[in-house]
């Protein structure tokens, strides 16, 4: 007798204490949205970072400029002491190397990566894909602020900005069909390839 009252008490009470799987599912999916998000902002802060440590290393004396894209407000990093060609190309491009590293790594270290739930990962190549694609349109259009990452790759080489932002979308879309096809063994070495194109420029 007593242990059917103990049984029946612990079914009353566990329905209180037990979160519904509802409520567990809203929680995780919050928790997935809010991690990828912070992917994002991380890959954001990553490429920022590029720029800034290549200032310091060249020495440009660099600082923060407000910026409109449009009719949002945004800032760049640009400098006070004026630098030779090469110098240039590896302000503008420093940020593209970084986060082309940060992609590279993660679709290589977990080319499976749609099938994960790694939304920090997920949210850094996203990142790295709308960046992208909102530099090429930028360089495609010949629209955006002066300060613009592909303007500043065209004119330290001397080249139409048309051409750096087909360079630049190359790699962002290859990797987002790697990110779909995970087993394909060309796209990650034409992906590598035209990363290095970008890098080897640097040597012109």
């Amino acid at each position: 007798m007593l242990a059917l009252v103990a049984s029946v008490s612990g079914a009353q009470t566990q329905p209180d204490d037990a979160t519904p799987p509802e409520k567990q599912e809203h929680h995780q999916s919050g928790l997935r949205v809010f991690k990828f998000l912070g992917g994002a902002a991380l890959g954001l802060a990553a490429h920022e970072s590029g720029h800034l440590t290549m200032d310091l290393a060249l020495g440009s004396d660099p600082y923060f400029k407000g910026v409109n894209a449009g009719p949002i407000p945004f800032f760049a990093i640009s400098y006070r002491n004026p630098q030779p060609p090469r110098g240039r190309y590896a302000i503008a491009s420093a940020g593209f190397w970084v986060q082309h590293g940060m992609s590279e790594w993660i679709l290589t270290r977990s080319p499976d990566l749609r099938h994960k739930d790694a939304s920090v990962a997920k949210g850094v190549l996203a990142f790295h894909i709308v960046c992208s694609l909102v530099y090429t349109t930028g360089a495609l259009g010949q629209i955006g602020p002066n300060e613009r990452d592909t303007l500043g790759m065209a004119n330290s080489q001397r080249i139409n900005e048309r051409w750096v932002g087909v360079a630049v979308l190359a790699p962002a879309a290859l990797d987002t069909y790697r990110f779909f096809h995970p087993r394909s063994r060309w796209a990650p070495w034409a992906s590598r390839a035209v990363k290095l194109a970008l890098l080897a420029a640097l040597l012109r």
